[in-house]
């Protein structure tokens, strides 16, 4: 590990930068990726394939202690990372973190929207209030709005706005009313983002029908490689994974 590598806890208490990117990555491979909704599944999984490609990550999650070892983590595969704590529904909280992150590591060129759904708010959808549909929408649509907002002035061409969601996208049930309508108002969102964006940022969604774990019908690994492709491919828009 480099001399200039800081440890975990200093990477999220004080803006300081990194270390390098790994030797012979050319300018495209060392733009940072940021990963808002940086869990152990899909965050990580991100992180390390993007990492493998040469981008430094910058993590956002609201567990400190759980960053903190993701951190570690990273470093350990010899990947540049580094780590911010906010809740990506307090948009000032999420603009801070990504202050932060840009800082640290230089302007993100690299967004993956993937924050985990608050479970409690999914019910049927007559028993669903008003505020459970407000909470829903400040995550996926309110936040990602505010993520964007952020890095839209700082991106480039060549830039990538990737967003997930889950099944609930594509496949309405009235038992998880508001994740159909906070992934339907995420993806509108990101559909004119595409439509305003292209050619020069890429923005695409991938939905995933079904759990994603070690153990669970997705492996968080696949889904990186489909959100890689969506980087390196830069033409689709919508992908659904079954």
């Amino acid at each position: 590990m480099g001399p200039q590598r800081r440890d975990a806890q200093s990477a999220m208490t004080a803006p300081a930068v990194s270390a390098a990117p790994p030797t012979g990555a050319d300018d495209a491979a060392a733009h940072p990726v940021v990963i808002v909704g940086a869990g152990p599944g899909i965050g990580m999984a991100v992180a390390r394939r993007f990492g493998a490609a040469g981008h430094p990550a910058g993590l956002i999650a609201r567990d400190r202690g759980r960053l903190t070892e993701h951190v570690a983590e990273l470093e350990r595969l010899d990947i540049t990372a580094t780590a911010a704590v906010a809740d990506a529904r307090r948009p000032g909280d999420l603009r801070r973190a990504l202050s932060e992150l840009r800082d640290a590591l230089g302007p993100a060129q690299i967004l993956c929207f993937s924050p985990f759904p608050d479970v409690s708010l999914i019910k049927p959808v007559t028993d669903t209030t008003a505020e459970d549909v407000g909470a829903a929408l400040q995550l996926n649509a309110v936040g990602a709005a505010a993520a964007v907002g952020e890095l839209l002035p700082t991106l480039r061409p060549g830039a990538t706005l990737l967003f997930t969601t889950g099944g609930a996208a594509v496949d309405r049930n009235p038992n998880r009313a508001v994740s159909a309508v906070a992934y339907g108002a995420e993806i509108t969102y990101a559909r004119l983002l595409h439509d305003a964006l292209a050619p020069d940022i890429h923005v695409a969604v991938t939905t995933i029908v079904g759990a994603v774990g070690p153990d669970k019908k997705h492996q968080p690994a696949v889904v990186a490689d489909h959100l890689w492709r969506h980087h390196t491919n830069r033409s689709e828009f919508h992908q659904v994974i079954r």
